[in-house]
């Protein structure tokens, strides 16, 4: 039972993030795929602001690698379940959510609005949710 639960943590942990991260940049790049239309030469612009809710995946990534290779998974599953649930819930969360504040962005970004830098600092709220996430596996 340790051993399942191990497991399932780990897996949470990964497939919840990077699902966060699928989900936000989707959301963020269906906004640039609109501001596109109204305004093609702020490109770079939106493929930036859509990146950043790729992030919280890499972060899930990052706290799998470290805890496959840092602990026993088979004597700490309820640990490993425990943490990889967390992990994957709050990276979930704060991708998508980040996703949604890129998208606003773009939206005024192609409306001639100059938002990108405000966009960025904004976004980096729901990012600090998915670091203080991955900071918190190293404590445990």
């Amino acid at each position: 039972m340790n051993e399942i639960l191990g497991y399932l943590g780990l897996g949470l942990m990964l497939g919840l993030s990077g699902i966060g991260s699928a989900i936000g940049t989707t959301i963020a790049g269906n906004a640039a795929e609109g501001a596109m239309k109204q305004a093609p030469e702020k490109f770079s612009s939106y493929m930036i602001l859509s990146a950043m809710p790729a992030t919280q995946g890499l972060y899930g990534f990052l706290a799998f690698i470290l805890w496959v290779l840092g602990k026993d998974v088979t004597s700490n599953g309820p640990l490993f379940f425990g943490v990889g649930l967390g992990v994957g819930l709050v990276c979930l969360l704060s991708g998508i959510r980040q996703g949604q504040v890129c998208a606003n962005g773009i939206v005024g970004i192609g409306q001639g609005h100059n938002l990108q830098t405000n966009t960025m600092i904004l976004a980096a709220y729901p990012e600090l949710y998915a670091i203080l996430a991955l900071v918190a596996t190293f404590l445990v």
